[in-house]
């Protein structure tokens, strides 16, 4: 039987979701806990990839189990795992449908705070830039749906088969008191650290290092800039995953993340 296990997780102390030879992986944490519960291997497929200290508010993994269940296996594997690790549901599903190539639409929340903050600072990204020309930023995300070859915006645009991604929708959300900007994406894929350079460049945009005019000219050119500087990793959040067959609202609790104080610029 084929499961789905619906997770989020804090990636604070993990090398990100894909087992690693020589860190800590929160896929690694996962099948060792199954292991122990299941007295075998198991190997899950997870619905992506995410970098290290790079969270989840909702994740999804598939795994393969012949074994008779006939136990809260969702209460076994919650009490091994660690704090920073959740497991919400178990769905047994049909056929074999799988947790990464199944996705439709993926999500992304990235959070930005300009004041130190010692409870922010693993979960947000400090930047201490409180004169952003925030509706310049807001000119740049609008142009990202416009286009479907985000070449430029790839680490490593060379090791994939291509760069093209449809992007559903983007914005940029202020909190009320006008200290925290949050910016979301979702996609039908993502490339390797895309979204981190895409608020990169937002935030020379708004401090006035770039244009929107250079901002799209290298989408639309397909040109890798010759320096690129991801925005920090805590900051970013896979935040929703979509299936044709499957389509839950996250769990998490996380305050940022479920705040009625965002505003869309």
């Amino acid at each position: 039987m084929r499961y789905f296990f619906h997770i989020g997780y804090h990636g604070t102390r993990y090398s990100g979701w894909q087992r690693l030879s020589k860190f800590s992986s929160v896929q690694e944490v996962i099948e060792t806990a199954l292991g122990k519960i299941l007295k075998h291997p198991v190997d899950i497929v997870g619905c992506g990839r995410t970098d290290a200290k790079v969270h989840a508010s909702q994740f999804f993994f598939h795994a393969d189990i012949t074994d008779n269940l006939d136990y809260d296996l969702l209460f076994r594997l919650n009490k091994l795992l660690p704090d920073d690790i959740a497991v919400f549901d178990i769905i047994s599903m049909q056929g074999d449908p799988h947790a990464r190539f199944d996705a439709v639409k993926r999500s992304y929340d990235y959070f930005i705070h300009n004041y130190k903050d010692p409870f922010l600072s693993n979960y947000s990204s400090f930047y201490r830039d409180q004169d952003l020309d925030l509706d310049a930023m807001k000119k740049a995300v609008s142009i990202l749906p416009n286009y479907t070859d985000f070449r430029a915006m790839c680490k490593t645009p060379d090791r994939v088969d291509h760069t093209l991604c449809q992007i559903k929708s983007a914005g940029l959300y202020i909190d009320a008191k006008g200290d925290k900007l949050r910016f979301n994406i979702t996609a039908n894929r993502f490339l390797n650290r895309m979204i981190r350079i895409i608020v990169g460049r937002l935030l020379e945009i708004g401090k006035g290092q770039m244009s929107t005019d250079e901002f799209e000219f290298y989408i639309a050119n397909k040109q890798t800039p010759k320096i690129i500087i991801p925005a920090h990793p805590q900051g970013l959040y896979l935040s929703k995953v979509t299936y044709r067959y499957l389509d839950l609202e996250p769990r998490s609790a996380y305050p940022l993340l479920n705040s009625v104080d965002w505003h869309p610029l």
